[in-house]
């Protein structure tokens, strides 16, 4: 029997994601059906379950009663974009269905990619020369003379060695980063140390970093796990980045602390997105602000519609998947 695949994603999402390469392999595997638009989101039919054997979803998919996905002839559903969540509740997941995150490695290292940018930013003082170069148009306003710090001779730290985080330790070693410490419960002490991480615990890790990068995931383990007493550790100056999810830190007491001068900040997730217009972060000086941006690339995109294919012709091969999301990994994932 021909593989039926439905493509429940907009024009849009799927311009960007699949390139031409992406469609003729996944038109090889059997017969793709694209859902129609409506009002720029894609709805999931009540016969996916019985009529389709994968679900192919993205973020311009319109949610669902994921009762709908039960029926006799739907085996797998694959993500194209990074978390699950907004789709899939954990509930749908276990019995003869499948679920797959095709776009979050695919994204990992864009998303470290921009954290390095972050820290590289403030640690050169680039927004900061922009701002007022730009602003008076004076080459000594500007901030001719003032001097910057080298990533390399900061302390670096870690919290959580994700795909991200594990990217993020990478890039900077190869930056020339030699103090490398992390925090993660989940990961081996050994583990840390191939990637050239110390492992330390959290308090410690705040207390030694000159950057902080945030790479966790918001699970009820990790909500807040970064708050006051945790910033009030990290030494004058430092610089905290955030590209993972905004509740894993307390987003007012970070505030305080950029406000106060003490802390510089670059955030790209916020815990109200789209972020107010009257939000206070807006317009501190010790702030670099993107509207959640971190794993766009164009690079990363394209890479996301692959590895969706490369997970349903896997799967159809041998029932293999290799980003797979189950009950019991489910809360530990971004």
């Amino acid at each position: 029997m021909t593989a039926r695949i439905y493509v429940a994603l907009s024009d849009n999402d799927f311009d960007r994601l699949y390139d031409e390469d992406a469609r003729k392999r996944l038109a090889a595997i059997g017969d793709v059906v694209r859902g129609e638009e409506h009002e720029g989101r894609v709805p999931v039919p009540s016969d996916i379950g019985d009529e389709y054997d994968a679900l192919v979803t993205s973020w311009s998919t319109k949610p669902f009663d994921p009762s709908v996905l039960r029926g006799r002839r739907l085996r797998l559903a694959v993500h194209s974009a990074g978390s699950v969540r907004n789709l899939f509740p954990v509930d749908a997941l276990g019995g003869s269905l499948r679920l797959a995150q095709g776009g979050a490695d695919a994204m990992a290292l864009a998303v470290a990619e921009m954290s390095v940018a972050f820290a590289m930013a403030h640690l050169r003082n680039v927004v900061w020369h922009d701002r007022r170069f730009q602003a008076s148009r004076d080459w000594a306003e500007g901030g001719k003379g003032v001097v910057g710090q080298s990533i390399a001779a900061q302390r670096i730290g870690i919290v959580s060695l994700s795909r991200v985080g594990r990217h993020f330790a990478r890039l900077v070693r190869g930056l020339g980063a030699t103090t490398i410490r992390a925090f993660d419960p989940y990961a081996s002490a050994d583990d840390a140390r191939e990637l050239g991480a110390e492992p330390v615990g959290l308090d410690e890790l705040c207390a030694s970093s000159d950057v902080l990068s945030v790479h966790a995931p918001s699970t009820p383990e990790t909500e807040g796990m970064l708050g006051a007493a945790q910033f009030a550790l990290l030494p004058d100056n430092a610089v905290v980045i955030n590209t993972a999810r905004a509740q894993v830190a307390d987003e007012a007491a970070l505030l305080a602390e950029v406000q106060s001068g003490r802390l510089r900040v670059a955030l790209d997730v916020f815990s109200d997105e789209p972020l107010p217009s009257d939000s206070p972060f807006f317009g501190l000086e010790g702030a670099i602000l993107t509207p959640h941006v971190a794993g766009g690339t164009v690079e990363a995109r394209w890479a996301q519609g692959e590895r969706v294919v490369d997970e349903i012709e896997q799967f159809l091969h041998d029932g293999t998947l290799q980003g797979e999301v189950t009950a019991e990994n489910y809360h530990r994932l971004g």
